[in-house]
């Protein structure tokens, strides 16, 4: 199994605040190392793209995410001294959306073969396919087959278009299980209803997708909240998270392709991830359709890098409990 992750652009050179070198000043930009690194347990990975949010009529501008996201979690203070890396970025290029998703899916793959948690920087949604490509394609669903997937997103992205774009890739990934004889959990929270037309309400149905709305995922529904995630954890054996940032209130994510009228609000998003996490299943990440160019302040970047960073040392402090 290859471990080689071959992308398109190098890694670029990170810098930040430096308040000094030793371990009790330490940001992210401080501890960052290409990939491979002795010590490294999670890799960011670049999907530059939006060819599939213009196939599906939407704002171009998230190919200028993954460059957002690491300006974003560059200064961020680490508790404690960690070893992360970055194995550069995957470039969709002249429209070809369906091979830069195959190279992203080559990535991932290598990424969880090394024994790493992948965190994959949109780019459009349609960054879920490839991201799905790596999962199915490691040596880690042969040995952990029940697969789910949790998408934090207003909109289900179940679309039934000929033409594979940022609106369709849960629907493609469903029927790639299908054709493969195998079987994965698709659930979606956050899901707004006048975002969604009755016919992916009726597809959801038909293809057994759950989903909870965004009304019912404030913060006195954490309850729920809480229950629908861990029904999900309870029935997989790894979990493939996804974030798309427009389940937020656009108050809190302004910079994306389609900014929520109503959302999640982020103290749910994080209690979800912070679950996920802890479960010990969390497999890969992506984060999806952050849209510099529409951002206020960099508001929307520093709320996924906070994500990010919350994930990122979640899981390598679970890891560092469970080997001890």
């Amino acid at each position: 199994m290859s471990t080689d992750i071959v992308v398109d652009l190098p890694p670029p050179t990170w810098s930040g605040r430096v308040d000094g070198e030793t371990p009790e000043h330490l940001r992210w930009h401080q501890a960052i190392h290409p990939y491979p690194a002795d010590g490294g347990r999670s890799v960011l990975i670049g999907f530059a793209s939006d060819e599939g949010v213009q196939r599906n009529r939407g704002r171009r501008g998230a190919a200028a995410g993954p460059d957002a996201l690491r300006a974003a979690l560059a200064s961020m203070a680490l508790a404690e001294p960690l070893v992360l890396e970055d194995a550069g970025t995957v470039a969709v290029t002249d429209g070809d959306l369906e091979g830069g998703q195959a190279r992203l899916g080559r990535a991932v793959s290598a990424a969880l073969n090394a024994g790493r948690l992948p965190v994959v920087l949109g780019g459009g949604h349609e960054v879920a396919f490839g991201t799905y490509l790596g999962v199915t394609g490691s040596g880690l669903r042969s040995v952990r087959p029940r697969l789910g997937i949790l998408n934090l997103d207003a909109h289900f992205d179940l679309r039934a278009d000929t033409t594979p774009s940022s609106g369709t890739p849960f629907r493609q990934i469903l029927e790639a299980e299908q054709a493969a004889g195998t079987h994965c959990d698709y659930r979606v929270l956050g899901i707004s209803q006048p975002s969604n037309t009755a016919a992916l309400f009726a597809a959801a149905r038909s293809l057994g997708v759950r989903y909870l709305l965004d009304d019912r995922c404030g913060c006195t529904g954490a309850e729920a909240v809480d229950t629908f995630v861990d029904a999900l954890l309870e029935s997989v054996d790894l979990v493939y998270l996804t974030i798309d940032l427009d389940v937020l209130p656009a108050a809190v994510a302004p910079g994306v392709s389609a900014p929520a009228a109503y959302g999640v609000p982020l103290e749910i998003i994080q209690r979800v991830c912070d679950r996920v996490t802890a479960s010990g299943k969390l497999a890969v990440v992506d984060i999806a359709e952050l849209n510099p160019e529409f951002d206020i302040d960099s508001r929307t970047a520093r709320t996924a890098a906070r994500l990010i960073h919350r994930l990122v040392t979640g899981h390598l402090a679970l890891e560092s409990r469970t080997r001890h």
